[in-house]
């Protein structure tokens, strides 16, 4: 186990690969049965959560940094052993590892000492440690936008990780099931249950009652505010949280995405939910059907907002691919507007931090579009407040936000009304 958690470690820091791309069955975790599968998958993403007090740590006791494999070893083995893990088990696994390392073997001697010495010193220093910051291509951007207090408090956020949000079929089951699961009603209607839970044991899942979905990413759906028998267009749908609150607000929703796989998530999740909408899979700027009421655009993007979730993200990328996405995400605006009736609103959301993802790509979407406005009246909603609008009438939300309670996703959500 901890060796496969090895390997997925050397994967996103050595190769550039994200979690998500590791994980299915033909990745290093398919060989696990299922409790080693969850905990080697914790054992990576807590390492990568905590990557710079564990440099720190090792750091304290280690000559000259190994190469990368023996560092992954040392770090995986580091956090172990600072949380509580038995010293013994922790220390011989680790070595075991290094010495059947055909490069590195040489090194077993070191990785013994240094994690004996970490064994003692560990949990100490885990108490008082601060929280990684983001590499300097991301947070460089990230400051010169928001300030260096607001992307220090993103940064604690990202190290505390994320609870689970659950998002209702029915908001006026919402302080009953918090009750019943054990979770917290949030101010936007979310439920949010905190520690390690199996999702389909928890009440109300068999019945359809919720579904998984972060309580940034709830709000584009509400915003649009669909009305009943209103046609409304779920671009680029999958994973499908948007789809299901669309669906029961009575629309008459269709989700499309390029993704025959993901869609089946959706087709799944509608049918236990009980809940109708047409599902079609395509690309979403060849689709051409217009005459839409609404449509819902959660456009391909960076992901930046979502590091609480996938520590990954900013280690597996270094930023070279995003201008491509921006470019993408104009095409698609562009498409969206043609697509809708006069008088139709867009919902254009990323869950991004960065402003040329969301402001910038509004503020010049309203410059190509004579007649489109921005319309702020569904932005005035249970939760929101009234400072993360902004000057170009979007919503703007930061991982910072609700630090008492947790903490968000990034997202940017803008409404734009095509002129009748």
């Amino acid at each position: 186990m901890r060796r496969v958690a090895n390997q997925m470690l050397n994967a996103v820091l050595d190769e550039g690969r994200l979690l998500s791309d590791l994980t299915g069955r033909k990745g290093p975790l398919g060989r696990l049965d299922a409790p080693d599968r969850a905990r080697a998958q914790r054992l990576v993403t807590e390492t990568l959560r905590n990557l710079d007090p564990l440099d720190a740590l090792l750091d304290q006791f280690v000559a000259r940094t190994p190469p990368l494999p023996v560092l992954n070893v040392l770090r995986i083995a580091a956090y172990e052993l600072c949380v509580g893990e038995a010293a013994h088990g922790v220390v011989n696994a680790a070595v075991t590892e290094v010495a059947a390392m055909p490069r590195h073997n040489r090194a077993k001697g070191m990785v013994n000492a240094v994690l004996r010495k970490v064994s003692e010193a560990g949990p100490t220093a885990w108490a008082d440690r601060a929280p990684s910051q983001l590499p300097d291509w991301l947070r460089g951007p990230l400051v010169m936008a928001w300030g260096e207090a607001a992307i220090a408090g993103c940064e604690a956020a990202h190290a505390k990780g994320a609870a689970l949000d659950l998002t209702l079929r029915d908001p006026a089951e919402a302080e009953a099931l918090a009750a019943q699961t054990g979770g917290t009603v949030l101010p936007t209607g979310s439920i949010r249950v905190d520690g390690a839970v199996q999702v389909t044991a928890l009440p109300g899942f068999d019945r359809g009652a919720w579904w998984v979905q972060d309580a940034a990413a709830a709000l584009p759906a509400r915003i649009l505010d669909p009305k009943q028998g209103e046609k409304v267009l779920d671009l680029c749908a999958a994973p499908g949280g948007k789809t299901l609150q669309l669906a029961a607000s009575g629309a008459d929703v269709t989700a499309l995405d390029i993704s025959d796989a993901r869609m089946q998530r959706v087709r799944d999740n509608l049918e236990r939910t009980g809940l109708t909408a047409r599902v079609e899979t395509g690309d979403a700027l060849e689709f051409a059907e217009d005459g839409w009421d609404a449509i819902l655009l959660d456009a391909p993007c960076s992901a930046t907002g979502t590091i609480r979730r996938h520590p990954d993200l900013p280690h597996a990328k270094d930023g070279s691919e995003f201008g491509a996405l921006i470019d993408l995400q104009t095409q698609m605006i562009d498409h969206a507007i043609r697509l809708l009736k006069p008088g139709g609103r867009l919902v254009f959301c990323t869950c991004s931090l960065l402003p040329d993802e969301g402001e910038v790509q509004i503020e010049e979407a309203l410059e190509r579009h004579p007649g489109l406005t921005t319309d702020r009246s569904g932005l005035d909603r249970p939760g929101i407040d009234p400072a993360w609008i902004t000057e170009e009438g979007g919503l703007r939300l930061r991982p910072d936000y609700w630090p008492e309670a947790g903490g968000m996703d990034g997202f940017y959500i803008a409404v734009l009304q095509k002129p009748a």
